[in-house]
């Protein structure tokens, strides 16, 4: 009997330390990462196709070195560096945990992103390139979809205005099973203008110079960004000067400074000018623009009653085609036309109208002066007519200079009709009956 109790004292003393063994087995087997774990470790070796990381198990991780390569193939990872990655399976062939980092980094994303959709926080992107509706967004290396209709306040027409640029957005929609997220720049925009527009509405008065940008121009005004808010500035209060177009004054995207004309509380409609920033040229013109002074201009266009010069920004004068020339012009293009540098003298400045009014043959020489002396009565000329009409024949004697044959001064005998006697082109000489200057007359004679 005492020997069977020593033999099984024996087997039970030979299977207590499997017991044992298999207990530790057990608790390591507890403390052994699980497959999607996140776990820290620390680099404690990097080769040319992977990085070696201590998770503190027997077992050391792989990280495969390409997930730690920068944008031009050099790895980004030292030793004795700290991580956080994830078990991706648990001992290869050679006995080793395969991690990867950024898988774990996608996934943290993904719970940033989640929670940034909850609690409608701003998150940090970048536009990579457009795609068939939108654009893509890596976001710390989740690639999220930015729909056209998200991008800006207004449609983006050209992808690469904004391609490879950082901006912030908000999650509009997280789905981590279909790992789909969809994200609006255009909300914070939104939210911008709301704020800076209130804030504007809030601080605006009449009277008020403000600064603005030209946010569109048309035909008939310009339409000024406030801050949020935009107002308009009409044609005619871009210029004490004549404007045809808003385009002459301004373009897109100028900075500017305004002067608040009117406001409309009730429906927020602001009116502003431009020209109303600066001194109204026209308040000062009969002191700086007495009439008889010679001024330089440039002609801005061409009528056919006239031209218009402009003598300094806002202020324009009429040089009528009777005061373009001593001599008879048919039409101002004759004299002057657009773009033209003259010299002009003033004839008169009414700022109650507005209108000044120029003269151009007033800073030449009048020729009829020269021609009373030059052609005294009886004096015979020489010319070709030029004009044959029911009352006389024009008889070109100087340039721009016509002496009149009246049909009772072309013969002794009775004339029905100057045709009778003369043709268009004909040379014929005559005699100086008289030379009026104030009348600008030159009356001459065939009678013999």
């Amino acid at each position: 009997m005492t020997d069977v109790n020593n033999n099984n004292k024996e087997e039970f003393q030979k299977e207590a330390p499997e017991q044992e063994d298999f207990a530790q087995l057990f608790e390591e087997s507890l403390k052994q990462p699980k497959v999607g774990q996140f776990i820290k470790g620390k680099v404690v070796n990097v080769t040319s196709d992977s990085v070696m990381v201590d998770i503190g198990y027997k077992a050391e991780g792989i990280v495969p070195i390409r997930e730690f390569l920068d944008k031009d193939g050099k790895p980004v990872v030292e030793v004795g560096q700290e991580l956080s990655v994830m078990v991706v399976r648990w001992e290869d062939e050679k006995g080793y945990v395969m991690l990867s980092k950024s898988r774990a980094d996608e996934l943290k994303t993904f719970d940033e992103l989640e929670e940034a959709g909850r609690t409608n926080a701003k998150v940090k992107g970048r536009i990579t390139r457009a795609v068939n509706g939108g654009f893509y967004v890596d976001i710390k290396g989740v690639i999220a979809f930015l729909p056209n209709s998200q991008v800006d306040l207004k449609p983006v027409k050209d992808p690469a205005s904004v391609e490879g640029k950082e901006f912030e957005f908000r999650v509009i929609k997280f789905s981590r099973p279909k790992q789909n997220v969809i994200v609006s720049r255009r909300v914070i925009l939104e939210e911008e203008r709301d704020t800076k527009r209130k804030e504007t509405l809030e601080r605006i008065k009449e009277g008020d110079e403000v600064e603005g940008v030209v946010k569109n121009v048309t035909d008939y005004g310009a339409f000024i960004d406030l801050g949020g808010v935009d107002g308009l500035v009409h044609l005619s209060d871009m210029s004490w000067g004549k404007v045809t177009n808003p385009s002459q004054i301004v373009k897109l995207g100028d900075k500017i400074k305004v002067k608040v004309l009117k406001y409309d509380h009730v429906v927020n409609k602001i009116s502003l000018g431009i020209k109303q920033t600066m001194p109204d040229p026209w308040t000062s013109v009969k002191d700086k623009y007495p009439a008889g002074v010679k001024v330089e201009g440039r002609v801005t266009s061409v009528a056919e009653y006239g031209a218009f010069v402009e003598l300094e920004p806002g202020l324009e004068g009429l040089v009528h085609i009777s005061e373009m020339s001593w001599t008879k012009v048919k039409h101002p293009s004759q004299k002057l036309k657009s773009g033209d540098r003259v010299t002009v003298m003033v004839l008169d400045a009414d700022p109650q109208t507005r209108r000044i009014s120029l003269g151009l043959k007033q800073v030449e020489s009048n020729p009829w002066d020269e021609l009373a002396e030059k052609y005294p009565k009886g004096t015979v000329v020489k010319g070709v007519v030029k004009n044959i009409t029911d009352f006389g024949v024009f008889v070109g004697i100087t340039e721009g200079v016509d002496g009149l044959i009246h049909i009772s001064d072309i013969s002794w005998k009775k004339v029905k009709h100057p045709s009778e006697v003369f043709t268009k082109g004909q040379e014929v000489s005559a005699t100086v009956l008289n030379v009026d200057r104030n009348s600008q007359r030159f009356s001459l004679s065939t009678k013999v």
